[in-house]
């Protein structure tokens, strides 16, 4: 899955691709790596971002579909938000999967919405918001509690009747650095829930402060975690650089069939 973020304030791309020209830029580089899905974020969701009306972010979303479409017609696409409103007009300008990173928690009429267009529906982990998470890492057993978390949600869009559901452990969402990494070591328990993960470590925080680098030096760090990933049985990497991605599902993959 590759990001097209068409934010001005993302934490490794911010503003890149807000101009009509880099955003169709940024869709050929990530058709030409070979991406799978595209997915098209308009609401900076990292820490401390600030509030974006839904009148903005609609703007911003409709306009990378647009680009999409014109660059890379036959791309699915997915779209980053937690509002049920960018959700439901996303859908209707041709995006085929939702990405909530609030797993529904943030706006009541996301299931809904997800139900009535039976689109796929990826769902995060996360608690409170991006401006309040990183103050709400308290857990007595984290594997434990997002298991309970997945499994109470996943129950209510099933019960109304939406099955297309992939699970999002949320790294760098209301977890602290060494959290993130007993999330990664641990990550095989969640196929006890029998839907497929995808992981978004691509550049984060958790990669590059242990090695006292930037988010612009940490794409080795990432590969290194998407490896891991791998092994721990995630279905889909979401990344900011396709090609380096792609070509460690492949090796992956040929270690698999080996």
């Amino acid at each position: 899955m590759g990001i097209l973020n068409v934010t001005p304030d993302s934490f490794f791309d911010g503003g890149k691709h807000q101009a009509s020209q880099d955003r169709q830029a940024q869709v050929e580089r990530i058709r030409d790596e070979g991406a799978d899905i595209i997915d098209i974020g308009g609401y900076s969701s990292r820490p401390g971002a600030k509030e974006v009306s839904v009148k903005e972010e609609l703007e911003r979303v409709l306009s990378g579909i647009a680009t999409v479409q014109e660059v890379w017609p036959e791309a699915l696409i997915s779209v980053d938000t937690f509002r049920s409103e960018v959700a439901e007009q996303a859908v209707m300008a041709g995006a085929q999967l939702i990405n909530d990173i609030s797993g529904g928690q943030l706006d009541e009429r996301m299931f809904e919405v997800v139900a009535k267009y039976q689109v796929p529906y990826i769902m995060m982990h996360m608690r409170g918001r991006p401006e309040t998470m990183q103050s709400l890492t308290d857990y007595n057993n984290l594997t434990l509690e997002m298991v309970t978390y997945f499994q109470e949600r996943i129950k209510m869009l099933k019960d109304l009747g939406v099955n297309d559901i992939i699970l999002d452990p949320g790294f760098g969402f209301a977890k602290d650095l060494d959290q993130n990494y007993e999330l990664l070591q641990q990550l095989d328990h969640f196929q006890l829930l029998e839907l497929p993960l995808l992981v978004g470590l691509s550049r984060k925080s958790m990669i590059y402060k242990p090695l006292g680098i930037t988010a612009e030096e940490a794409l080795n760090g990432t590969t290194a975690l998407h490896a891991i990933a791998l092994m721990k049985g995630a279905k889909v990497l979401r990344v900011h650089d396709v090609k380096a991605a792609k070509e460690c599902v492949e090796l992956f993959n040929k270690m698999q069939g080996a």
